[in-house]
């Protein structure tokens, strides 16, 4: 077999128990000796690389160890941040239940996260952790034999999404002072020869979250600022180097509330990042790929649907995986398809929502199932 449906997945994978524990006491103020720290996201990384590698993942990343969060980290290598941190985040699923909303506010993950707000002008602070991040996931993945890798970064919509603008006039300038400033860990990712993904839920979850109060015109016209600032952002690295998120949210709500694709994905096909990467798999959108069947994909678009469901402790079986990716192939050519999951195992670290032996299984199949369909798509 000459050709095969590449796959990859979102970001986040789970984190050994010590990195954690570390991890949660440097959140919580407590002197962390450096080294240490250091020498465990090392080992992280090597571990998260190999097991990828070993799943048949074919585009590899280091699973987000070195972050706190997918978003929050920012504030680590940005200057302007420096207020009081928003804990308490709407969701417009749960205040139809409640007793959902209690279980995502009692996960330690999320209890951990800080997010200041934005109180003086963005800037970039410290690009060497970017570079650091880049040079351990090389070395681990010439280590294990992959052969493609990358590395993902919060989207300028999503930094505004977490921290609060207290500073700049109105939103678009917000969003591109963010933009300007990560700039530079997107270009350290590309100069490093990875895929740089940028996170987007802004573009989908932002819905049903911070913008729930707006009409449809005002969200749409904020979303397209939004990919404006992504645009900017990426200037001087090419469409084929890029792959962006899109996600509704990895939480365990009902999304009931979460925006159909129909009315988004015009916008979404404006941004430059060639591979777009979106949920597929879970119960409020798997029925969607007839969707994007119907509205059609540009052609310099790779899709990359979700075929992996990340909050269930079910393992999809390699068979089902397989025939979601045929599914697939009916909508585009295969050669602009790719086998991803939906959203990150653990966005926020010792985030708890499936058993991190069950996220490994989960991958396995992934690459399993790939294989299976592309034996029968390529022969």
């Amino acid at each position: 077999m000459s050709q095969r449906v590449r796959c990859t997945h979102t970001g986040s994978l789970p984190r050994p128990n010590d990195l954690i524990a570390t991890m949660w006491a440097q959140a919580d103020g407590v002197p962390v000796d450096a080294a240490a720290l250091l020498s465990q996201v090392d080992e992280a990384v090597a571990m998260a690389v190999r097991r990828q590698v070993e799943a048949g993942v074919t585009v590899v990343n280091d699973g987000e160890m070195s972050k706190p969060s997918y978003a929050t980290y920012v504030q680590h290598r940005l200057s302007g941040f420096g207020g009081e941190s928003v804990r308490n985040y709407h969701f417009a699923d749960l205040v139809d239940f409640p007793r959902s909303a209690e279980l995502v506010a009692a996960n330690p993950g999320r209890r951990k996260r800080s997010a200041p707000a934005c109180t003086a002008p963005i800037a970039v602070k410290d690009v060497q952790p970017a570079i650091d991040d880049m040079t351990r996931l090389t070395r681990e993945a010439e280590a294990a034999g992959a052969t493609a890798t990358f590395s993902s970064a919060a989207s300028p919509g999503v930094v505004s999404l977490f921290f609060n603008n207290e500073h700049y006039p109105d939103h678009e300038s917000y969003v591109m002072a963010i933009a300007e400033a990560m700039r530079a860990e997107y270009e350290a990712i590309a100069e490093a020869g990875a895929y740089v993904q940028l996170d987007c839920p802004d573009l989908a979850m932002g819905r049903h979250t911070v913008y729930a109060d707006m009409d449809d015109e005002t969200f749409r016209r904020t979303i397209a600022i939004n990919i404006a600032a992504i645009n900017h952002a990426v200037r001087n690295i090419p469409a084929d180097r890029l792959r962006m998120h899109l996600c509704w949210g990895n939480y365990p709500g009902p999304h009931h509330c979460d925006v159909a694709l129909d009315q988004i994905i015009d916008i979404v096909w404006t941004a430059k990042p060639q591979t777009v990467l979106f949920e597929g798999a879970n119960p409020r959108h798997a029925h969607e790929w007839a969707v994007v069947k119907e509205l059609g994909v540009p052609k310099d678009k790779i899709i990359c649907p979700g075929v992996i469901e990340p909050q269930s402790n079910y393992i999809e079986h390699r068979e089902l995986v397989a025939q979601r990716i045929e599914r697939w192939a009916t909508v585009v050519d295969p050669e602009r398809l790719m086998a991803g999951v939906d959203c990150g195992f653990s966005i926020h670290v010792g985030m708890r929502g499936i058993d991190p032996d069950v996220a490994w299984a989960k991958l396995a199949s992934l690459g399993q199932g790939a294989e299976l369909a592309s034996k029968r798509i390529f022969g």
